[in-house]
């Protein structure tokens, strides 16, 4: 007959993992639009459930930039210019081009990527933390 205390250790077990704690579980993409995620072969989680970081989603971000446009020597085009007006000549010039503009980073996830979640307690929400990548 086991004693009180293991039956309190196993009662405490089985009521941890009642409520299903914090804990890592990886997926496969089998979704985008809308994404879904299919974890451990056994179960396919779908958007409502799913929070992203910005390593699996499309974002944009501000950046300061001050650098000159690449010239082409094969290029002729035609653009104006405030002194000029419209012209045609060859485009071995460059442009500066500085301050701060918006670029879309594209990480958003495609189907059959592998990825490594985090599953928040409670079991009903799951952070996609990164793409798996084998080497």
């Amino acid at each position: 007959m086991p004693s009180i205390v293991e039956l309190m250790k196993k009662a405490a077990v089985e009521a941890v993992n009642e409520t299903k704690p914090t804990g890592v579980v990886f997926g496969t993409v089998v979704g985008v639009t809308p994404l879904k995620i299919n974890v451990e072969q056994k179960l396919t989680l779908e958007a409502a459930h799913l929070l992203l970081t910005d390593n699996v989603r499309d974002y944009t971000v501000e950046m300061t930039v001050e650098h000159f446009t690449e010239a082409d020597d094969d290029l002729k085009t035609s653009h104006s210019h405030p002194d000029a007006g419209v012209a045609s000549f060859d485009s071995t010039h460059r442009h500066a081009y500085r301050g701060r503009k918006k670029y879309t980073v594209h990480n958003g996830l495609k189907t059959g990527e592998e990825v490594i979640l985090l599953q928040l307690p409670g079991g009903q929400k799951y952070i996609v933390l990164d793409r798996l990548v084998m080497r």
